[in-house]
């Protein structure tokens, strides 16, 4: 029985917690077991929290012999990427550069978190600084995806999409600055929630773009996304019930999604769409131009933030890091802070045209990512090849981003491929309804 606990829901874990099925503690020790013996544990785990994990699920074990339980995930053993701070471990950012960082302080989104009962099983690898989709990291290890061993998981939050895929963690918590919760979501086959800026606290965050940083979730069910989303902060999950795809309004973007998809998340996406309509939903394709006119702007707003956070650690050691995240890393340098702020204002316009744009559909929807996983050992010889999949990799995902979009993926059904549905900024909760509907139509 215990070997089915791996790969159930982190909701349904919590429902038989609640009932007497499961004990916490038990339930920690076969995810401990798991993480440790795992042929890939090594390249999935930076470091786990074994001492912690036991003492967490022991207070909740307690809480839950007197009925006392936080909520539904009190008892749930989670993962954590390692850009979170986590109190008397070490947490590096997948970099030599921050090699010995030991915080003593958890991040605002842990002690939430875990004053919701959850369990920290351990921190997860992930691509260095969190600067690239691919998750491919020479540095400290690269996470597998699921469905191609040979094959990079995603980035940034690699470590988590694996953590969850191979059944070493019931969710697993990373970060989105362009993509990186929902690419390693999709190509894991996993749901994937990208929050509004700034609406889950990242204070105790090891950053990357503060003005694009954001929190979120990678799951087995939109029902876990919503309920991590409400343990991260401190607040109270989305009501999922009696939901509908019957007279939802969608907008599929035509503008730049498509452009050099490879066959098999078009196939995957296609498919997707006709078991929406065939659900109720209304589809209307759209074209949005100022959606060019953003992404234009990608590298005159990522890298001169990412670079002048970092550039005094990256100018000092130089030789630590791998050398296409320097290489993008130091792009930064050549844009000047007129053009920098002028580039920001420019956005701001431009978010209020696709705001006005999409406000008469429920979701904007297209491909999560236009490329399969790319396979690890190409990505580490080829430069040209890094580069180019890096930018495709990001592409569909960033417009989210951008946009100041509430986002998540959902598995399509084929290996590796997955719908996105953007909302306005702060929809999450009506996304979740939606994308609760929607995963009962795509099942």
């Amino acid at each position: 029985m215990s070997s089915k606990w791996l790969l159930m829901t982190a909701c349904d874990l919590g429902r038989a917690i609640g009932a007497g099925e499961i004990d916490p503690v038990e339930l920690t020790q076969v995810y401990l077991e798991a993480a440790q013996s795992h042929e890939f544990s090594d390249r999935v785990y930076a470091r786990l929290t074994k001492d912690r994990a036991l003492a967490e699920a022991t207070a909740a074990k307690a809480r839950a012999d007197i009925g006392q339980r936080h909520g539904l995930l009190d008892g749930v053993p989670i993962s954590w990427k390692d850009l979170f701070d986590t109190v008397g471990v070490a947490t590096e950012g997948g970099s030599a550069l921050l090699k010995g960082r030991v915080p003593d302080t958890d991040a605002e989104v842990l002690v939430n978190a875990t004053q919701a009962g959850t369990v920290c099983l351990g921190k997860t690898h992930m691509s260095e600084l969190a600067f690239s989709g691919l998750g491919l990291n020479p540095v400290t290890a690269t996470s597998p995806c699921v469905n191609d061993v040979s094959a990079v998981s995603g980035g940034s939050s690699s470590g988590a999409a694996a953590s969850v895929a191979f059944g070493l963690a019931a969710a697993g918590i990373g970060t989105d600055t362009g993509g990186s919760v929902r690419i390693p979501a999709a190509w894991n086959d996993l749901v994937g929630l990208k929050t509004t800026i700034k609406r889950v606290p990242v204070k105790g965050t090891v950053p990357l773009c503060p003005s694009f940083d954001t929190v979120g979730p990678l799951t087995r069910s939109v029902e876990d996304a919503a309920y991590l989303l409400a343990a991260l902060e401190g607040g109270k999950s989305a009501d999922l019930s009696g939901v509908s795809l019957e007279g939802t309004r969608l907008m599929i973007l035509d503008t730049i999604a498509f452009d050099d998809i490879r066959p098999q998340p078009k196939a995957g996406f296609d498919s997707a769409v006709e078991r929406l309509k065939a659900a109720g939903a209304i589809i209307e394709h759209v074209d949005a131009p100022e959606v060019v006119q953003a992404m234009s702007l990608t590298g005159k707003l990522f890298a001169p933030e990412g670079y002048g956070v970092w550039k005094d650690e990256i100018e000092a050691n130089p030789s630590k890091m791998f050398p296409e995240i320097l290489e993008r890393f130091r792009s930064g340098a050549d844009v000047s802070a007129p053009d920098f702020i002028a580039s920001w204002r420019e956005l701001e316009v431009l978010k209020t045209i696709w705001e006005e744009r999409i406000s008469g559909f429920d979701a904007v929807i297209l491909p999560t990512s236009p490329i399969m996983p790319p396979n690890m050992e190409r990505l580490l010889t080829d430069s040209d090849y890094y580069v180019t999949e890096n930018l495709l990799a990001l592409r569909n995902t960033r417009v989210g981003n951008l946009m100041g979009s509430a986002g998540i993926t959902l598995p399509t059904g084929l290996p590796s491929t997955g719908i996105m549905f953007l909302g306005a900024p702060n929809s999450e909760e009506r996304l979740l309804r939606l994308c609760a509907a929607a995963e009962g139509a795509l099942d």
